[in-house]
């Protein structure tokens, strides 16, 4: 194996989202880094508001970001793709839930969706004093 094939994410055998639909957008123009590729940065805001929609849906609860484990950046996102956040429960603690996300992308001339990142991101729910607060996993989560 050459070093810079341990750079990379291993490939995955993921033909399709797992996971629930959390958010949807347009890359733009907007969010190009200086040379005129998406920003990482960006993607990682997306599937941040993505996965603290699930988190906080799933918690019954306000959630914060407190870790964010294993990215992989696969594929680059282009100016005009679609992108799509999907997130699936890893676990449940006593104040914190794990989330993996996955972004995906479907491009212009493509015919199928295109995982280009994903990672685990971990949220605790807070009470409205910014303090954590146990999730009652008794409850199902509430769906939109």
């Amino acid at each position: 194996m050459t070093d810079t094939q341990t750079v990379h994410a291993p490939p995955t055998p993921e033909i399709e989202p797992c996971g629930d639909l959390c958010t949807r957008t347009l890359a733009m123009p907007a969010d190009t880094n200086q040379n005129g590729d998406i920003f990482g940065g960006w993607l990682l805001s997306q599937m941040d508001i993505g996965g603290g929609v699930f988190a906080s849906k799933t918690a019954r609860a306000r959630t914060v970001t407190v870790a964010i484990d294993a990215m992989n950046f696969r594929k680059p996102v282009f100016v005009g793709d679609l992108v799509s956040v999907h997130a699936s429960l890893v676990k449940i603690g006593k104040t914190s839930i794990t989330v993996h996300i996955e972004a995906w992308v479907m491009r212009r001339k493509e015919m199928h969706s295109i995982l280009v990142t994903d990672g685990n991101f971990t949220y605790v729910a807070i009470d409205d004093q910014g303090r954590p607060q146990v999730i009652q996993q008794g409850d199902p989560p509430i769906t939109a």
